[in-house]
C-alpha cells in the first residue's frame, strides 16, 4: 500500500513511507463511529491495516505513520463493539419487545408509548439484576 517505490534509496533521498497506516486509521475511526456491527468489522480492518504497515515499515525501513493509532483506535472500537454486544444481550428481551412495538406504532404518541415501556422495562430489568431499588436506577430520555 505504498505510493512511492520501497527500493533502494540513493544517498541524500528521503525515505518513502509506508502509506498502509493511515488507510488503517481511516478505518479504525469509521469503525469507532460506525460501531456495532459494521463497525467492528471496520476496526478488525484498521488493526489488520496497521499491522501490515508496520510489518512493511519494518522490512523497508521506512515509517509507517498512522499504523500504530490505528491498531489502538481498532481495539478500542473492538471493545466498545463488545460492550455492546454484551448490553444487547443482557437486556434482549427488552430490545426485542420495544422493535415489536416500535414496528406497530403509527402515530408520535404510540411510539413515545413505546419509549417509556422501553424505559420502564430497562429500569425493572436493571433493578432486578444489580440489587438496585427500582427508584435509584436512572435512564436517560430515549424518545425526542
Amino acid at each position: 500500500m505504498t505510493n512511492e517505490p520501497t527500493g533502494p534509496r540513493a544517498d541524500g533521498q528521503q525515505p518513502a513511507v509506508e502509506r498502509g497506516g493511515l488507510w488503517g486509521l481511516i478505518f479504525s475511526t469509521a469503525g469507532l463511529v460506525l460501531l456495532f456491527p459494521f463497525g467492528a468489522l471496520l476496526c478488525v480492518i484498521g488493526i489488520y491495516q496497521g499491522r501490515k504497515a508496520r510489518r512493511a515499515a519494518k522490512e523497508n525501513t521506512t515509517t509507517a505513520p498512522g499504523a500504530v493509532p490505528s491498531m489502538v483506535l481498532g481495539w478500542l472500537g473492538l471493545v466498545l463493539a463488545a460492550f455492546m454486544y454484551m448490553g444487547m444481550l443482557m437486556f434482549w428481551d427488552e430490545v426485542e419487545a420495544y422493535q415489536q412495538c416500535s414496528s406497530r406504532a403509527h402515530t408520535v404518541s404510540t411510539q413515545q408509548q413505546c419509549d417509556e415501556a422501553l424505559q420502564e422495562g430497562l429500569r425493572d430489568a436493571i433493578a432486578e439484576r444489580t440489587g438496585v431499588p427500582k427508584e435509584n436506577v436512572r435512564i436517560p430520555n430515549i424518545g425526542a
